[in-house]
């Protein structure tokens, strides 16, 4: 039980990783903001300016975060073997995707695909792992 939790706690903190690279995205937050605006619009708000714009002050420090995040999942990974390649995969997309680096700006499109592509492949890895698996549970079932 102890040991579950521990895998779980671990698995929390590449799945953080992840969700901390995606805010630390300009674009995504431009995105999610305007998706806030949208929503509010169709229920009768009216909102003018960016509500979520104090996020791009602290874009830098969140997308470091997930960096240094990642590199710990990725170390607990190679000593215990207890967290998913794939999730470290999808989180590794992730945080290429957000990149929010003023130097590589006019790249970001290249970074979102790049990223965009790595994430879909590791969460693509990730359902084919867990269909694998419970036509393994129901193959063994249908035996007894």
């Amino acid at each position: 039980m102890k040991e579950q939790t521990k895998e779980r706690l671990i698995a929390s903190t590449g799945s953080i990783s992840g969700a901390t690279s995606v805010l630390g995205s300009w674009q995504v937050c431009h995105s999610i903001c305007l998706g806030i605006v949208a929503m509010l619009g169709v229920i009768g708000i009216t909102v003018t300016g960016m509500p979520l714009l104090f996020l791009t002050k602290v874009a830098l420090p969140l997308w470091t975060l997930a960096l240094v995040l990642l590199g710990v999942t990725i170390v607990l990974y190679f000593k215990k073997h207890c967290i998913s390649k794939n999730l470290i995969v999808m989180n590794t997309g992730l945080i290429i995707a957000g990149t929010p680096l003023k130097q590589v700006q006019s790249f970001s499109s290249v970074f979102l695909t790049v990223g965009g592509a790595i994430a879909a492949t590791g969460i693509f890895l990730f359902i084919r792992e867990k269909i694998k698996k419970k036509g393994c549970m129901h193959h063994a079932e249908r035996k007894k």
